[in-house]
C-alpha cells in the first residue's frame, strides 16, 4: 500500500461494486438495492430492428466500427439535442456544447477532475446519489449536505449554508451544487417548479458576489415519469444557463444501461478542458454503441419503448407502496416516500434503528433473503446530519411478486429488531 496515490486510497471502500456483485452473484437474493432496470422490458425487439438496419448499411457500419471523435459521433450530438429539447426549442445548446460519454457517470467523474482541486466545496442534498459522493471523495472534495424533503433540496438550508462558508472566508472553495431534479436518487423527491427558480435565483446571486459556480444538474431520470406533468429543466428556465449549468443525461435507463451512452450539455468555456481529460481516458467513447443509439433515437426506437417501461415500473412502484403499506403501516415511526417517477422509495425507520450495513437489522434482513441500501450511504460527509434509520428501495429489476414478498421479509426484519 505505500505506493498507493492518495486518489487511489480515497477511492476505497466505495459500496456500489458490493451491491452489484451481489445481486448479480446471489440471483435468489431478493435484491431491492442494486439501481439495475427491469430485465424483461429491456428493448430487444427495438435493438434487433436497429442492429439489423445498421448491419444493412455498409457505409455506416465501417463508420461505427472505426475510431470517433472525443466529443462523440456529431449526428447523435444533434439528435440528443432535439430531442431533449422538444418542449424548449428556444434553449436549444449548439451541438459543440453536447459531449457524449459512457453513460452519464463518466461526465460526472469529468466534471470533478475539470472543476474540483483539494479541498474544493460542493453541495448536494442530503440524501443524494452516492456513486457520485465516492467520485467527490476520491478528487479530495468536502461535499456538504443541504436537507431535503418530498420537494428535493430547502433552499433556505442551501442559502444558510452558503451564508455560513462566505462568513468564514471559504466562498473561493465553494465550486458546484449537485441536484438530481426528477425522482431523484436515493430520496425519491422532485425539485419543485418553485425551488428550480428559487435555486436558480441563490446560484445567480453568489455567481455576482462571490464569483464561478457551477450548477451539475443530473437529469438521469427525467425520462421515468408516470403521473403528473412533466416540470422544465433548470437550464430551459433561465436565460443565462450557457454560463453555469451542465446538465447531464442518459439512455441507460430510458433505454438501455448495457449501451453506455450518456451525454452532458456544459457551458463553452468548459467543452476544451472537458475533452482535454476525457482524450487522455479513451479519446472517444464506444464509437459503435453512439452510431446504434443514433439509429434508436431518429427511428423512434426509444419513443416507443419508453410508453411500455413507464408502465412497467408504475406497476412496480405500486406495489412496493401497497406492500409497504400492507406490512409496515402499523408500525410506530415508520413512514416513506410516495414518488410520481423514477425507480426508487425512500423509506425512514424509528429512529432507534439502524440500517446500516453490518447492524442487526441488515444482518436479520440478508438472513431473510432481502438486500437494500442502507440510508447512511447516500449521506456527504459534513453538513446534515446523517439518518441511519434510512433505507433505499429500488423496484427496478424485481417483478411486483418479488417486490412484495422482498417487502414482507423487511418488515419481519423490522419487526423482529424492534
Amino acid at each position: 500500500m505505500d505506493n498507493m496515490s492518495q486518489r487511489g486510497i480515497r477511492s476505497a471502500g466505495q459500496p456500489i461494486g458490493r451491491l452489484m456483485a451481489q445481486a448479480l452473484q446471489f440471483p435468489d437474493l431478493i435484491s431491492l438495492a442494486a439501481g439495475f432496470v427491469d430485465n424483461g422490458s429491456l428493448p430487444c425487439e427495438e435493438s434487433t430492428a436497429c442492429m439489423q438496419r445498421l448491419l444493412a448499411d455498409p457505409g455506416d457500419l465501417r463508420a461505427a466500427l472505426q475510431y470517433g471523435s472525443t466529443a462523440g459521433y456529431p449526428a447523435l450530438r444533434s439528435a440528443i439535442i432535439d430531442w431533449t429539447y422538444a418542449k424548449a426549442p428556444e434553449c436549444k445548446p449548439p451541438v459543440e456544447q453536447v459531449i457524449l460519454t459512457s453513460g452519464s457517470n463518466q461526465l460526472l467523474h469529468l466534471l470533478a477532475e475539470a472543476l474540483l482541486d483539494p479541498g474544493d466545496i460542493v453541495l448536494a442534498a442530503a440524501p443524494t446519489y452516492f456513486v457520485f459522493l465516492g467520485t467527490l471523495q476520491a478528487a479530495g472534495a468536502r461535499t456538504i449536505g443541504i436537507h431535503a424533503d418530498e420537494q428535493g433540496m430547502c433552499l433556505d438550508s442551501l442559502q444558510a449554508k452558503l451564508d455560513e462558508l462566505s462568513s468564514l472566508g471559504l466562498a473561493h472553495r465553494v465550486k458546484a451544487i449537485y441536484v438530481i431534479p426528477d425522482f431523484d436518487n436515493p430520496g425519491a423527491s422532485t425539485l419543485s417548479l418553485e425551488r428550480r427558480h428559487e435555486l436558480l435565483h441563490i446560484a445567480m446571486k453568489w455567481r455576482s458576489s462571490h464569483g464561478p459556480l457551477m450548477l451539475i444538474v443530473d437529469n438521469a431520470y427525467q425520462q421515468l415519469r408516470y403521473e403528473g406533468e412533466s416540470l422544465p429543466t433548470l437550464r430551459s428556465l433561465h436565460p443565462e444557463a450557457d454560463d453555469f449549468i451542465a446538465e447531464l443525461g442518459t439512455f441507460s435507463k430510458s433505454f438501455s444501461p448495457g449501451i453506455r451512452v450518456g451525454w452532458g450539455v456544459v457551458p463553452e468555456y468548459l467543452v476544451e478542458p472537458l475533452l482535454d481529460i476525457k482524450s487522455n481516458i479513451d479519446f472517444g467513447s464506444p464509437h459503435f454503441a453512439q452510431h446504434f443509439m443514433y439509429r434508436a433515437l431518429i427511428e423512434g426506437e426509444v419513443e416507443r419503448h419508453l410508453p411500455r417501461i413507464r408502465t412497467v415500473y408504475q406497476k412496480k412502484l405500486q406495489a412496493m407502496l401497497t406492500a409497504l403499506q400492507a406490512e409496515m403501516g402499523d408500525i410506530p415511526g415508520v413512514h416513506w416516500r410516495k414518488p410520481s417517477g423514477g425507480l426508487y422509495v425512500w423509506l425512514t425507520l424509528p429512529e432507534h434503528i439502524s440500517a446500516s450495513e453490518g447492524a442487526q437489522l441488515w444482518q436479520i434482513a440478508t438472513q431473510y433473503g432481502v438486500l437494500y441500501v442502507p440510508g447512511d450511504y447516500c449521506y456527504p460527509a459534513e453538513g446534515q446530519a446523517v439518518e441511519y434509520n434510512t433505507i433505499r428501495l429500488s423496484f427496478g429489476v424485481q417483478s411486483p411478486e418479488g417486490i412484495a414478498v422482498g417487502i414482507q421479509k423487511l418488515a419481519q426484519a423490522v419487526r423482529e429488531v424492534i
